[in-house]
């Protein structure tokens, strides 16, 4: 195959984009390379192949179509209270319960209505719900007539996502005490939120130490540079190796250590991670334990847990540092479900965030109650959580501000999807679909990645210069460093092949590694990926040769 026809210095300014901006780059120079004949556009875009998004390619059917059967029943609840051409009233919660089970015996064909009734009943007899009441909030909630009161979350949907959360990401064995929820809109809102209250309550300042764990989802390293927060990052790497050329993508003692100097604030992760998909190992998670319980006990922790259902016996860090941790989890990538926006963000009620407020100079506290003060008449009592939701609205709204009440619904029904057997059967579908074609790519590019149980498989990370050295030894990899920009792979990839990837050097991973994402492609396409990219290796092995000779 032919070199890319982009020079090394447009190649080095492009590196500079963050890369998802990248990754359009490369989307266009896909197409154009598949669209050298007249009229196959549409063609060439088939045969396109961009592992660059983790929008997964599956979809949880069954909870959406008991989504859909309850709102059949929330209109005839509507319709019963106030019936006129396209008029409807506000559902009542008195004997609601029983006209749902009456609903249910008179359209047994519904489709989603069986799985819907065992939802109800599931949660009434987990949960304990007065009937009437549960199935008026879902009735109202599906209408979607009100807004959301409470804001933060409704009563009956944040019991239900947090039994959710207990089972999946803290394997069964939640915390002590009460982890209270604020459902957003998807997981880049919580994101957006927590650091938006942490400034604004002076948990954090400008300028302010944190830490990240990578790599890392990118715009955890690009929020921190923005000028209204301009930290001091401290980056704690995953840089062990199993052996020459195989990445462990694991932390040495060494780097998670730096979480030890007070002087570091916040620390945030994706667990599992996110290009390199593995779940935070049991050594990591107790060195972070013993660094908070001696050297640094306000370490404030944000963990994205986004890809634990991925994992077999996850165990979110929240489950063992609760009075630290704020745990984000979206709903996106199990259900298929990104465009529905479900997050949720969760605080145990003990925290050192609430401590922290509660000892800040008396000046700061004077500060927040003003900022406060229209909310209650003792705003200084008000929690970080509910502070979380004031300033999504930048607290003059905060009247109207929580998640829309139908999304709400939806995000119950796929918890209680999930905690029923059809759910379980669902996830493991969904876990076998991402680690065949995890096994498939590797197969197509002759590459080799460590063994680990805990690995998520959503994603992978193959460093293409240890993958060098690991064939060829270090002169080659000191061949490609110099010869060639860290990206040089990808931008022959789009132009050659039509494939997209990812560069991760713009996750803060190895510059010249690339992440593919196994969710969003046919299992086949995968094989050919993989076929594409020990082809381009192959190109850069010839040149080597060549250039030897």
């Amino acid at each position: 195959m032919p070199k890319t026809t982009f020079t090394r210095e447009e190649i080095q300014s492009f590196a500079q984009l963050s890369p998802f901006e990248l990754k359009d780059k490369f989307i266009q120079l896909a197409q154009a390379a598949q669209a050298d004949e007249p009229g196959q556009k549409e063609k060439s875009q088939a045969q396109m192949l961009n592992a660059g998004r983790g929008n997964p390619n599956w979809v949880a059917t069954g909870p959406r179509e008991a989504f859909f059967a309850l709102g059949y029943f929330s209109l005839s609840e509507s319709r019963r209270v106030w019936t006129a051409d396209d008029l409807g009233g506000m559902p009542e919660p008195t004997g609601s319960g029983d006209r749902f089970d009456a609903f249910v015996r008179r359209h047994p064909d519904l489709p989603g209505i069986e799985l819907l009734q065992s939802c109800v009943e599931y949660a009434i007899e987990r949960f304990g719900f007065d009937k009437d009441a549960f199935v008026h909030e879902l009735t109202d909630s599906t209408i979607g007539d009100n807004y959301p009161v409470p804001d933060r979350m409704l009563p009956h949907a944040e019991q239900i996502v947090r039994g959710y959360l207990d089972d999946e990401m803290f394997d069964r064995q939640p915390p002590a005490g009460t982890m209270s929820l604020f459902a957003t809109e998807g997981g880049t809102a919580a994101m957006c939120y927590i650091f938006d209250s942490l400034m604004k309550n002076g948990i954090l300042k400008k300028g302010d130490r944190i830490a990240l764990m990578v790599p890392v989802f990118t715009p955890y390293i690009e929020i921190p540079e923005l000028d209204t927060y301009d930290f001091d990052v401290v980056t704690v790497s995953a840089s062990l190796f199993t052996e020459t050329g195989v990445r462990k993508w694991r932390y040495p003692e060494e780097e998670v250590a730096k979480l030890a100097d007070p002087s570091v604030k916040m620390v945030c992760l994706v667990n599992p991670s996110n290009p390199p998909s593995l779940a935070l190992s049991e050594r990591v998670a107790n060195q972070i334990k013993d660094i908070v319980a001696t050297s640094n006990p306000n370490l404030l922790i944000v963990t994205d847990d986004v890809y634990g259902t991925f994992v077999e016996g996850f165990r979110s860090i929240a489950a063992d540092l609760p009075r630290n941790t704020l745990l984000v989890y979206s709903y996106s990538k199990h259900y298929g479900c990104t465009g529905h926006r479900l997050g949720v963000i969760g605080l145990h009620d003990d925290n050192v965030v609430d401590e922290m407020i509660a000892n800040l100079p008396q000046e700061e506290k004077d500060r927040l109650n003003r900022r406060y003060g229209t909310l209650s008449l003792r705003p200084e009592s008000i929690r970080f959580i509910d502070r979380l939701v004031a300033d999504s609205r930048q607290v003059a709204l905060n009247h109207t501000a929580g998640l829309s009440l139908p999304q709400q619904v939806m995000m119950s029904l796929f918890s209680l999807f999930d905690l029923l057997p059809q759910g379980q059967a669902y996830k493991k579908r969904i876990r076998g679909i991402v680690h065949r074609r995890l096994d498939l790519l590797l197969e197509g590019a002759q590459m080799r990645i460590a063994d680990d149980p805990k690995r998520a498989g959503y994603y992978v990370e193959l460093d293409l210069l240890a993958e060098a050295e690991r064939v060829h030894g270090k002169v080659f990899a000191d061949f490609l460093e110099k010869n060639y920009e860290p990206v040089d792979p990808l931008f022959r990839l789009a132009e050659q092949t039509g494939v997209v990837l990812l560069n991760g050097g713009g996750f803060d991973g190895p510059e010249w590694s690339v992440r593919v994402s196994l969710a969003n492609l046919d299992d086949l396409d995968y094989l050919k990926i993989g076929h594409h990219l020990r082809a381009i290796f192959n190109d850069y092995t010839e040149e080597w040769k060549a250039s030897q000779a």
